[in-house]
C-alpha cells in the first residue's frame, strides 16, 4: 500500500464526473423530504387515515371552540379543555340512599351541535375514554414530528387522563373486546362451510385466519398467492409485505388449514394476486375482500353457527391467543406467530384462558363420596 496515498485527494477525480455544486440546504430538504416519504409509505395505508382523521376532528374542535386554526405546538391549557370537552364532568350523586358516580356533558352544546352539523361527530354528547386517549395518541405523534415536545406527556395531562381513565372504568367503560374464536367455537363455525365456493372460501380464510397465529383482518385481506413459499403438499409458509407491526417472520400454514387453502384456490382458479376474494352470485371471482368484510364473514359463520356473543374479524386472534394460553404454549412462542412486540398485549388476550387454567378456578369441586 502506498503511504503517501492521500485518500481525500479528489484531484483524482475525472473530469466528467464533476458537476455544478450543488446547494446543501437544497440537499437537506431532499433529504428530508424522502425520509418523510420513505416512512409515509411504509406505513400501512390504514394508519395513515386514522391519523388524518383524529387530526381533522381536533383542527375542526379547536375552530369551533376558539375560532382559531390548529397550530402546533398546542397549549397545555389546550389540551386540558380538550380534555374536559370530551371526557365530561365527574359528579357523585346520591342515589337510592348510594354515592353513584354521574359524568355530565362539558362541551358547550353549540359547539357539539356545530361539530354534529359538519360531520365531525355523529352524535351529540361526549366520547369515550377510549376515543379520547386515541387521539391525543395522535396529537402526541404530531409534535413528535415537528420535534417540538408534546403538551400530552406534560406531567399535569398526564394525571389528568390517568384520572379520567380511573372514572371511564368506574362508569362502565372498560375495554369491549370480541368475542374469543376458541377451538371450540371455530369447530363449529368451520361445521357451516359447505362445499360450494363461498363454503371453500370462507373455511379456507376461518382456519389460515386462527392457524397461522391469530391473523389481524387486514392482514388475512392483504394475503396474495406470492406470500406462501410451498414446503411439501401440506406444509407452507406465509410471509406478510405488510404488517402493523412490520413483522415479516415466517407464519406456519400446514395440514387441514394448507389443505384448504389449496382447494379453494383450485377451485377459484386463483394463481396470482389476492388470495381471498368477493363472490358475486356465489360463483364469479372478484376482487379482494376489505378487511371490514373479512370481519362481516366470521360474524356471519358465528350467527349460522348459533354462537353467542360479539363476533368479528378481531375474535379469530383473541381465540389462538386464548387457545395458546390454555395448552401452555410459551408466550414467546405465541408472540412469535401473532407478531405481537409488546408482552401486556399478548397477556390482554391471554386473561381467560390463564383464569380457566387456573387451579384455584375449580377450587369450589368437592370430591365425590
Amino acid at each position: 500500500m502506498n503511504n503517501d496515498l492521500d485518500l481525500f485527494d479528489t484531484g483524482s477525480v475525472p473530469d466528467q464526473l464533476a458537476r455544478i455544486p450543488a446547494d446543501p440546504a437544497e440537499i437537506q430538504r431532499g433529504v428530508e423530504d424522502a425520509v418523510r416519504a420513505i416512512h409515509f409509505i411504509a406505513k400501512p395505508t390504514n394508519t395513515w387515515k386514522a391519523y388524518e382523521k383524529a387530526l381533522r376532528y381536533i383542527g375542526a374542535w379547536c375552530l369551533v371552540r376558539f375560532g382559531e386554526q390548529l397550530t402546533l405546538p398546542v397549549s397545555i391549557a389546550r389540551v386540558q379543555t380538550f380534555v374536559i370537552d370530551h371526557f365530561g364532568r365527574p359528579e357523585r350523586v346520591q342515589v337510592d340512599g348510594t354515592l353513584r358516580l354521574v359524568i355530565h356533558d362539558a362541551m358547550p352544546s353549540d359547539v357539539d351541535a356545530a361539530l354534529v352539523a359538519a360531520g365531525y361527530k355523529t352524535e351529540l354528547g361526549r366520547h369515550r375514554m377510549t376515543t379520547v386517549d386515541q387521539r391525543l395518541a395522535v396529537l402526541s405523534w404530531a409534535h413528535q414530528q415537528k420535534q417540538l415536545d408534546s403538551p400530552v406527556q406534560d406531567p399535569t395531562v398526564r394525571r389528568l387522563l390517568s384520572a379520567c381513565r380511573k372514572l371511564a372504568l368506574e362508569y362502565g367503560e372498560g375495554p369491549k373486546s370480541k368475542t374469543a374464536a376458541t377451538l371450540d367455537a371455530l369447530d363449529l363455525m368451520l361445521a357451516t362451510c359447505d362445499e360450494s365456493l363461498e363454503g371453500l372460501r370462507d373455511r379456507a380464510l376461518l382456519l389460515f385466519g386462527w392457524a397461522s397465529g391469530g391473523r389481524r383482518r387486514s392482514e388475512i385481506a392483504k394475503a396474495e398467492v406470492r406470500d406462501f413459499e410451498w414446503i411439501g403438499p401440506s406444509q407452507a409458509v406465509f410471509r406478510m409485505r405488510q404488517s402493523k407491526t412490520g413483522d415479516h417472520t415466517p407464519k406456519p400454514v400446514v395440514d387441514e388449514t394448507a389443505a384448504a387453502l389449496k382447494s379453494w384456490l383450485k377451485a377459484a382458479e386463483i394463481t396470482e394476486g389476492a388470495v381471498f376474494r368477493r363472490l358475486w352470485r356465489s360463483t364469479k371471482v372478484g376482487e379482494a375482500l376489505s378487511p371490514h368484510a373479512i370481519a362481516a364473514i366470521v360474524q356471519r359463520r358465528a350467527l349460522l353457527a348459533g354462537l353467542p356473543g360479539d363476533f368479528a374479524g378481531h375474535s379469530l386472534r383473541r381465540g389462538f391467543v386464548t387457545e395458546a394460553s390454555m395448552h401452555d404454549v410459551p408466550l414467546a412462542e405465541t408472540m412469535a406467530l401473532t407478531g405481537h412486540r409488546l408482552v401486556k398485549s399478548v397477556i390482554r388476550y391471554s386473561e381467560v384462558g390463564d383464569v380457566l387454567k387456573s387451579k384455584a378456578s375449580t377450587l369450589h369441586r368437592r370430591s365425590k363420596p
